[in-house]
């Protein structure tokens, strides 16, 4: 039996119930999900400002979270609070959009990305750069609608969704298309026969190696970036995570 603890950063449980039932349609026999939602912040994260705070957010679920986990999901594509989450935590953590551009990789030459909300477009090409992959991003393409306003009314983006789609394969030369967000979560079956390249879907991408990582149980790093931080004293903080910080 393998547990996975999904961390939603957003403060919006419609949310976290999307991502929860697209997960559960991805995940293998035997593995049981559950998910969190952010205790503070941005109701969708849309924005620099958000995604600072929703590092914070995830790192303050996950102190807060005291269920047993062979593996964590950081629910947000774009991956707030991720290095943190995976220095702190004993198991191994995986972010959506971390998951989803390795897979991509593994697919093609060159991927493209397609989510909603333009201010996404500067961040995940940063965040891209950030993994040493941005000769291999064709493209990131946005819808106007966020995120949140897909996951309120999905019929109404798929049209604008498709075509960035295809836009990505035809026009930018992207051999692979991510469909990034939460709030577009299991969106994808629904997109893939519109597309004539590879279609991922962030969640699928991000269960998938969770579960693999989970069965390797690889061992806590004791040394570099992602061993575990010297004990801390803090202010302002809720008592779980600054008892964490503190050990």
């Amino acid at each position: 039996m393998t547990e996975i603890l999904l961390i939603n950063p957003n403060t919006t449980p419609s949310i976290t119930d999307l991502v929860l039932k697209t997960a559960t349609g991805f995940a293998s026999q035997g593995t049981t999900l559950r998910a969190v939602t952010g205790a503070f912040g941005p109701r969708y994260i849309a924005s620099r400002i958000g995604y600072a705070i929703a590092g914070h957010a995830a790192v303050d679920a996950f102190a807060n979270d005291h269920g047993h986990k062979d593996a964590v999901v950081l629910a947000c594509f774009g991956d707030p609070g991720l290095d943190a989450l995976k220095e702190i935590a004993s198991v191994p953590v995986v972010g959506m959009a971390d998951a989803s551009i390795l897979q991509a990789c593994a697919l093609g030459r060159r991927f493209s990305i397609v989510t909603g909300g333009e201010r996404w477009k500067p961040m995940l090409e940063e965040f891209v750069a950030s993994h040493g992959l941005a000769d291999r991003l064709a493209s990131v393409r946005t819808v106007a609608p966020t995120g949140a306003d897909i996951a309120r009314d999905p019929q109404a983006a798929l049209s604008l969704l498709a075509e960035g789609c295809t836009a990505c394969a035809a026009e930018d030369g992207a051999d692979v298309v991510i469909l990034g967000g939460a709030g577009l979560a299991g969106l994808g079956a629904t997109l893939a026969p519109k597309v004539d390249v590879p279609l991922l879907d962030g969640v699928a991408c991000a269960i998938s190696m969770a579960e693999a990582l989970a069965r390797q149980r690889p061992a806590k790093a004791k040394r570099g970036p992602f061993a575990k931080p010297a004990p801390v004293e803090s202010i302002g903080l809720s008592p779980a995570l600054a008892n964490l910080l503190a050990k």
